[in-house]
C-alpha cells in the first residue's frame, strides 16, 4: 500500500513569492519526512469557508499577511500556544485531536535575527506597522528591554490597540502610537523596523525620507523578497546598516517544522534551500 504524504503549507494573499515550499521541502527530504509543503492562495473573504473545507490530509500550516490576527477565529490558542496568546497574532498552526492549535513563531524566530545583527536592549525604536507581523515585531522587542518603543500604522485604531495591550505587559518600556511616519522622529532612533508588506511590489513607495536616517541607525526590513526593497536600498545609500528578512523567515520556519513534525529542523539544508532560491531569481 502506497503512503500518502502529508501536507503542509502556507496560507496568505498573495503567496507566489514565498521562499517556504522550497525551504520546508527541503527539509522534509533530508529526514526523510514523507510530506511535501505548498502554497494556498486565499483573499480575505474566502478565509472561513478555506479553513471549514481543510482537507485531513493537511496537517499544519504557515499564515501570513492579511490572515495572522483573522485566523484566531476559527482555531484554538491554550497553554502551548506560546507568544501567540499575548499578541493575538498567529503564523502557524497545527491539526491536533482533529483541532487545529496556533502558534506565533515570528516573535522568536525575529528575535533571534534581529540580535544576530543588534541587540536591541536599551534602544530607541521606531516600527512601521502594527498587523500581525507587527505584533510579533513590538513584543519581540518589548520582552527584549528595549527603552521606547513608536509605532505607526495608517490603521490608527489598530496601533492604538496594540499600544493599550503592550503597555499593560511592559511598565517599564516606553511605548506609544503615533499618527504619522514623520512623527517616529526616526532621526532619534537606534533601529527603524519595517512590518508592513510595503515594498513587496515594485510600485510601492518608500515609507521613510533620506533626510529622516542617519548613519547610527539600524534598519530592518522583514520583507525577503525582493531582497532589498526600496527602504533597504535607501538606507544603504545614507551609510546605515540594513538587514533584511530572511534570516527571520529560516528561523520562523525552523519553529514551524519542529512544531509539525517533532523533529529537529535541519538548519543547514533550510539555509541553503534559500540562497539556492535567491540565485536562481
Amino acid at each position: 500500500m502506497v503512503s500518502q504524504a502529508r501536507v503542509y503549507g502556507l496560507i496568505g494573499y498573495p503567496v507566489k513569492h514565498s521562499l517556504s515550499p522550497a525551504m520546508h521541502n527541503a527539509a522534509f527530504k533530508a529526514l526523510g519526512i514523507d510530506a511535501r509543503y505548498e502554497l494556498f492562495e486565499v483573499k480575505p473573504q474566502d478565509l472561513n469557508s478555506f479553513i471549514k473545507s481543510l482537507d485531513k490530509g493537511i496537517f499544519g500550516l504557515n499564515i501570513t499577511i492579511p490572515h495572522k490576527e483573522k485566523v484566531l477565529d476559527f482555531i484554538r490558542l491554550n497553554e502551548d500556544s506560546g507568544f501567540a496568546r499575548y499578541i493575538k497574532a498567529v503564523n502557524t498552526i497545527v491539526r491536533r485531536d482533529d483541532q487545529w492549535l496556533g502558534f506565533n513563531t515570528d516573535v522568536p524566530g525575529f528575535l533571534r535575527h534581529l540580535k544576530e545583527n543588534i541587540d536591541p536592549a536599551n534602544k530607541k525604536i521606531a516600527i512601521l506597522g502594527a498587523g500581525g507581523a507587527g505584533r510579533a515585531v513590538t513584543y519581540a522587542i518589548a520582552v527584549a528591554k528595549a527603552k521606547e518603543i513608536d509605532i505607526f500604522d495608517i490603521d490608527k485604531e489598530k496601533a492604538h490597540g496594540l499600544v493599550s495591550l503592550l503597555k499593560n505587559m511592559f511598565k517599564d518600556v516606553n511605548i506609544k502610537s503615533v499618527d504619522t511616519v514623520a512623527e517616529l522622529n526616526v532621526w532619534d532612533k537606534d533601529i527603524l523596523i519595517n512590518a508592513t508588506p510595503i515594498g513587496m511590489k515594485e510600485s510601492d513607495p518608500c515609507l521613510v525620507k533620506e533626510e529622516m536616517l542617519h548613519k547610527k541607525l539600524f534598519v530592518y526590513d522583514v520583507i525577503y523578497n525582493p531582497l532589498e526593497t526600496k527602504l533597504l536600498a535607501l538606507a544603504k545609500k545614507t551609510g546605515t546598516k540594513t538587514s533584511n528578512g530572511l534570516g527571520m523567515l529560516l528561523y520562523q520556519g525552523m519553529l514551524s517544522f519542529e512544531i509539525w513534525t517533532g523533529k529537529k529542523a535541519p538548519e543547514e539544508v533550510m539555509w541553503q534551500s534559500l540562497l539556492s532560491q535567491i540565485s536562481t531569481k
